[in-house]
């Protein structure tokens, strides 16, 4: 094992308690079936190498049989013109010739073993994975399902984090309009009671109010009081100095013109 694949176990084996915190079942049931399809490709892949080596075998037995009937028949053709020599040394070669297919014979009865074994195993194992197959996706299914039904309990609940995040700036609004509506009320009481005060205004801007609004009331007070003396004494009251026409407006609010002086 070379040193990056040590470093790699060791790193892998101290984290692989926050891995499993951190893990979904779902891929984890995914990267096993995952292991085990590769795994049966590397029977399927061995299956067919076994069948490869023995096809090989199988060719070159045939081959030697073919061999072997021939030197039985040039052994037969060699005694019948009386060469004896020649019998004895077409039937030497057939005899090493037997010997050698025995042993390829045997590696053929091997490997066509190791074959039986690999087909069984590979239909075990495909058996097994259809099986997996199955009980994974209903496992993932479950889970989706309960994963979707927590997630909407948590949220009707109010539980999950997102909701809690909007129920917190909802609860500040709220905190913030009625601190907001407080400060309004308590600089209305305030203002009304004359507590409060116009930092921008000018000095004594307060008292020249009041004693604008008093003037405004004694006018007010005094155009009354003439105008229910002219009703009683039944003359018209006395128009002042406002002028009529286009640009009688100019006239309002101006100051009275004096009385002329007595002769």
């Amino acid at each position: 094992m070379s040193l990056t694949a040590r470093l790699r176990t060791i790193f892998r084996s101290k984290s692989s308690r926050v891995l499993d915190r951190m893990e979904d079942p779902r891929d984890a049931l995914d990267d096993s079936y995952d292991q085990q399809v590769k795994m049966l490709q590397q029977v399927r892949l061995g299956l067919a190498e076994v069948a490869t080596a023995k096809k090989r075998i199988d060719l070159q037995g045939q081959e030697m049989g073919a061999r072997y009937e021939r030197l039985s028949d040039q052994a037969q053709e060699a005694l019948n013109q009386g060469q004896e020599d020649l019998a004895r040394t077409a039937l030497e070669r057939r005899a090493l010739l037997k010997r050698q297919v025995a042993t390829i014979r045997d590696q053929y009865t091997a490997l066509q073993q190791q074959q039986s074994q690999l087909q069984d195993n590979e239909r075990r194992l495909a058996d097994r994975i259809a099986a997996f197959r199955t009980e994974k996706e209903a496992i993932k299914a479950n889970y989706t399902a309960s994963a979707a039904r927590v997630r909407a309990n948590e949220a009707a609940a109010g539980l999950d984090s997102q909701t809690s995040d909007v129920g917190a700036s909802l609860n500040r609004a709220k905190d913030r309009i009625a601190q907001m509506q407080a400060r309004a009320d308590a600089t209305d009481e305030l203002l009304a009671s004359g507590a409060l005060h116009d930092l921008t205004a000018a000095p004594d801007e307060d008292l020249e109010i009041q004693l604008a609004a008093g003037a405004a009331k004694a006018e007010v007070d005094r155009q009354l009081q003439a105008m229910k003396n002219a009703s009683t004494s039944g003359r018209q009251p006395d128009a002042g100095t406002e002028a009529k026409g286009p640009n009688a407006w100019l006239s309002i609010a101006s100051p009275p013109t004096p009385p002329d002086p007595a002769p």
